[in-house]
């Protein structure tokens, strides 16, 4: 009946094809810590954005897995994840979309982009109108220190808009180098040897259980082996 229901009522596939390939990480991985700014109002856009309906992060049963081997990983050397963002919905991209074409909104600029003209946004792709994150196997995330018991420093806050959030600053990532070339911040900002040595120790483990890396973001990694690459869901931030 349940696969009958599917197959005739457009709005049920949806539910049923989202309960078949996402699960929310909390179940994955019970020891995440979530912190899911697009829930609140401490993100760039300085709103709660669009199909953010919980606190909540959802993945493909692929990438979860993946990132439950991951957890294990940096559990060993002391960590745990701090999960940023995760499946984000097409509405939550469409939502972006609209408030950086709203030149005139720059609440959130001291924080996430304080060197950049809003205007810049779409043209440097910090903005764009697709989103891996919509394929549903892509997550934001860092490091929790359980002897210290707080967020390791990584030199840079999630969601800053700059190339002091590259890899690739003041370091090597395919050595793990860490050469102090800050030649690229507009403003003469830098990381210490230590936080590009804790950014180094993310991207290895996420390497290591297939995620790959993005050239502009030291939090974000994608499923090298994503199930739905072609695929850009829209259904809301919720607890399946």
């Amino acid at each position: 009946m349940r696969r009958l229901l599917c197959l005739l009522l457009p709005l049920v596939t949806i539910a049923c094809n989202r309960e078949q390939a996402f699960v929310p990480v909390a179940e994955a991985i019970p020891d995440a810590i979530l912190e899911i700014r697009y829930y609140t109002t401490y993100n760039f856009v300085g709103d709660r954005i669009d199909g953010y309906q919980e606190p909540t992060a959802l993945l493909t049963k692929e990438a979860a897995q993946a990132l439950r081997e991951v957890s294990d990983d940096v559990k060993s050397q002391g960590y745990r994840l701090k999960i940023f963002d995760a499946y984000r919905p097409q509405r939550a991209v469409d939502h972006f979309v609209r408030w950086a074409a709203d030149v005139t909104d720059t609440t959130m600029k001291s924080y996430f982009y304080p060197d950049l003209d809003k205007s810049v946004l779409f043209e440097q792709e910090y903005i764009m109108a697709k989103s891996g994150h919509t394929r549903g196997s892509t997550v934001d995330l860092t490091l929790f220190d359980m002897a210290e018991e707080k967020e390791v420093d990584m030199g840079g806050t999630f969601d800053w808009f700059g190339p002091e959030s590259h890899p690739d600053f003041c370091g090597n990532p395919d050595t793990g180098e860490y050469t102090g070339d800050n030649s690229a911040s507009p403003s003469g900002r830098s990381i210490t040897p230590e936080q590009f040595a804790n950014r180094m120790i993310l991207r290895a483990a996420m390497l290591r259980h297939g995620f790959r890396p993005l050239d502009s973001e030291w939090w974000h990694f994608t499923l090298s082996d994503e199930p739905y690459k072609d695929t850009y869901f829209n259904h809301p931030v919720i607890q399946n």
